[in-house]
């Protein structure tokens, strides 16, 4: 009688590789409506009067949802900021008086609050699929910045006190720093012109501002109608370029347009170098829509008459003169922030009239170097983009640098830079890692 063996009763015991490894479960992906709430509400926060103060508590909203979420990646360069931010903190140490402090801290809290958008953007864009719907919040701030800087166009003399202006001291807003920030105004006014014009300010208090963010935010529009092909706000988006020109040209901003020049000069080249016919068409279409808006508005001329009759060109020169020779005195930490003297000609503080400017006298040469490094570092990154929209972003940090001599930096802008370079570092990660030798497509879309 055969034998046969017992059915087993138990199941047998797995090998030691089979066995189940425990994995933490993934971190909560980041919304992205406080992103739109920062940047998509700015005619919100305009009228308020709250642009400006309110700016670095919403970085710090940003801030608490990155705590809460836990461990996050931090984009490229992260240390030589950090390192730019202890250096001004420990610059506080040569405030010439108290009452600078409140101005010093706002600027340290932008420094700040762009690192924070940064941070928050990177994590964001490395972690959905759809990479695109990054970037509508800032193709939100871009609709703003249109729709206010016709308001200046349209009704360059209007002016109301806001809310926040209200609800402050008047010892408080009676400063012309904090009044320039609350107090809300559409446009800037020099009665010294040849040809007095109002030039479209708003939402900023100053037009060179709204200058500055036109021509590192156009890149970022440009670059979402590359990655999106069809859609609804791509098409607003291509029709918003040819009358965003207005404002833009009558802000009269030099380094808007010197920035922008050297931004699609760089990026021609790379498209030559490249043979890439898509960018190098984009170029070729923003240049025929500047040269038909340069017939309808005359910008050389008004430039060349608002030049002559004003003593722009020598103020700034006897600011930078001074700086240069006062930095001498305190080259590692600068003298905390910009100072009032009598021994210059220009009616405006030591240490403004440009970012470069205001980070080496307010926070010496080594912050300067750590400053200047962060955007060097951020070009070289971007530079190696090989999509159409990820070009377009490279040359945000190039336009940055340009502006830097002349424009100032510690505001709003600097988060808006922050956020467009992010994005970039991101882009550019994702086409290496689907690139042939790369990781797969699908592995590229998983959640850091």
């Amino acid at each position: 009688m055969p034998l046969t063996r017992a059915p087993a009763t138990t199941e047998p015991p797995r090998p030691a590789a089979a066995a189940v490894q425990p994995t933490s479960p993934l971190p909560p992906r980041l919304p992205l409506w406080p992103l739109v709430a920062m940047f998509g509400l700015v005619p919100l926060w305009w009228v308020a009067g709250a642009f400006y103060l309110g700016w670095p508590l919403l970085g710090a909203l940003l801030f608490t949802l990155l705590a809460t979420r836990g461990r996050v990646p931090l984009p490229p360069a992260t240390g030589i900021w950090l390192l730019f931010v202890a250096l001004a903190v420990v610059s506080v140490t040569r405030l010439a008086a108290p009452s600078s402090l409140p101005t010093f801290v706002l600027r340290l809290a932008f420094y700040l609050t762009a690192l924070v958008v940064a941070v928050y953007v990177y994590t964001v864009a490395r972690e959905r699929p759809d990479q695109a719907a990054v970037l509508v919040p800032l193709c939100a701030f871009w609709f703003a910045l249109v729709a206010l800087g016709w308001l200046g166009v349209l009704v360059p003399r209007l002016e109301l006190t806001t809310p926040v202006e209200a609800l402050l001291p008047p010892g408080v807003s009676g400063v012309p720093f904090i009044s320039d920030m609350v107090h809300l105004s559409t446009a800037e006014y020099s009665a010294r012109s040849l040809n007095p014009i109002y030039r479209p300010a708003a939402p900023y208090a100053y037009t060179n501002n709204y200058g500055s963010a036109y021509a590192m935010t156009l890149p970022c529009v440009v670059a979402y109608t590359m990655l999106r092909r069809r859609g609804l706000l791509r098409w607003a988006l291509l029709a918003s370029l040819p009358v965003s020109l207005v404002p833009a040209f009558l802000t009269l901003n030099r380094a808007m347009f010197l920035s922008l020049g050297v931004g699609l000069a760089v990026l021609g080249v790379r498209a030559a170098l490249r043979g890439n016919v898509r960018v190098a068409a984009s170029i070729g279409g923003m240049v025929v829509l500047g040269g038909i808006a340069s017939l309808f508005i005359p910008v050389a001329e008004l430039i060349g008459n608002r030049v002559e009759s004003s003593d722009t060109n020598t103020d700034r020169l006897s600011l930078y003169a001074e700086v240069l020779r006062r930095v001498g005195d305190s080259p590692w930490l600068g003298y905390g922030a910009p100072m009032e003297v009598d021994t210059v000609t220009a009616d405006a503080p030591i240490g403004t009239q440009g970012q470069l400017w205001m980070v080496l006298f307010s926070h010496g040469v080594p912050a300067l170097l750590c400053f200047l490094a962060w955007f060097v570092a951020a070009a070289l990154s971007c530079a190696r983009a090989t999509s159409a929209a990820g070009q377009w972003l490279s040359v945000v940090p190039l336009i940055c640098l340009v502006q830097v001599p002349f424009y100032g930096m510690a505001n709003q802008n600097l988060a808006v830079a922050f956020f467009a370079v992010a994005f970039a570092f991101a882009l550019c990660e994702r086409e290496r890692r689907t690139a042939p030798g790369g990781l797969s497509r699908r592995a590229a879309v998983v959640p850091a």
